[in-house]
């Protein structure tokens, strides 16, 4: 069983809110709210919204206006937050009324959770699974990690304590499973641990693209959060110790200085600045490691400016993941130090 302190629930809250789910407005309503009509209006409306299968679409404020379409047409997802910010609101809502329909809401959405995830550790984007890149093991926006956090908080946290055993247990499992996962698809690139593609394969773990413009890759973006999450594993083992020193010292390596993305004409460039933030890239070719961009057409470029305005424009293609790697690294160094010193020894 993989443990975590108090890091780990800070982590977890941090999680829950960068989501990006439209239930995030309400992530810090006290408790009495959620016994108050307000919260009934809004849980009550988005059940509306809930499918069949248990899960709920993505990009759509399932708060403000009730579903009155066939159930069969809802599309569940776990992308852009949909899925874990109804299921956290239900929690809350179930505790603060002891609501029979809304602990079964939830119960529903729990279970279609747990039987989404692969053999393997992973998730996919949604399920039932499509022929297309949804069906890989989704770490893009952090999906599967907001699903491990879910899952974790739902075996440890008092707010989940409605939950049996049974479900208790499984929700940890289904964590510990995806930690397996996560170390498994970690990337080596001539026998040296690097960082991870936004999506993998469920059952070979090997990097995999999704949309036209976003190939195979080490990605700077979603390593960032997988890298975190493990660093709040509490007594990491040697293989865990190994992947974040890994990961963390691609970061390091893969820093982009010197450049500024600002607006020309409307458009998004980059121009040169030696005092500029340091930046890394959303995507590195696994075998150069040189930073990458595409067109919807699917073109690799390698200058940011070669991009067409509408990608260029329309995508985060830099930022500052790497900085909170290195801020988190370095509490997580000095937490486990003899552990890492050991471990180096070897």
């Amino acid at each position: 069983m993989k443990k975590i302190g108090l890091a780990g629930f800070v982590f977890s809250l941090m999680v829950s809110v960068y989501a990006e789910s439209y239930l995030d407005q309400y992530e810090n309503k006290v408790e009495s709210w959620f016994a108050g009509p307000e919260a009934k209006q809004v849980a009550d409306t988005f059940l509306t919204w809930q499918s069949p299968a248990g899960s709920w679409p993505k990009n759509v404020d399932t708060t403000r206006k009730s579903y009155t379409g066939d159930p069969n047409d809802l599309k569940g997802t776990f992308d852009n937050g949909a899925t874990v910010g109804e299921m956290r609101f239900l929690a809350r809502i179930f505790k603060a009324t002891g609501n029979e329909r809304y602990k079964q809401a939830f119960l529903k959405g729990f279970a279609h959770i747990l039987e989404d995830q692969y053999p393997s550790g992973g998730w996919p984007q949604y399920y039932p699974l499509s022929k297309q890149y949804h069906r890989y093991i989704t770490f893009n926006d952090d999906t599967m990690v907001h699903l491990m956090v879910f899952m974790r908080d739902a075996a440890s946290l008092p707010l989940y304590d409605f939950l049996d055993a049974r479900n208790r247990n499984a929700a940890q499992q289904a964590f510990d499973r995806g930690i397996d996962c996560i170390l498994k698809c970690q990337i080596r690139v001539n026998g040296k641990l690097t960082v991870w593609c936004a999506q993998h394969d469920a059952v070979d773990f090997s990097p995999r693209p999704a949309r036209c413009y976003e190939l195979v890759s080490l990605s700077g973006s979603e390593s960032a959060s997988i890298l975190r999450l493990l660093m709040t594993l509490d007594n990491p083992d040697p293989e865990v110790i190994d992947a974040i020193m890994a990961g963390a010292q691609w970061y390091e390596a893969s820093v982009i200085r010197g450049i500024r993305i600002t607006k020309s004409d409307g458009n998004r460039v980059a121009v040169e600045d030696p005092q500029a933030e340091p930046l890394w890239a959303r995507f590195y070719e696994i075998e150069t490691n040189r930073p990458f961009f595409a067109d919807r057409d699917g073109v690799k470029y390698y200058n940011f400016n070669d991009l067409g305005t509408d990608r260029r424009n329309g995508y985060s293609w830099y930022g500052g993941w790497g900085r909170t790697v290195a801020n988190d690294c370095k509490k997580w160094q000095k937490k486990w130090a003899d552990r890492i010193a050991a471990r180096n020894v070897k």
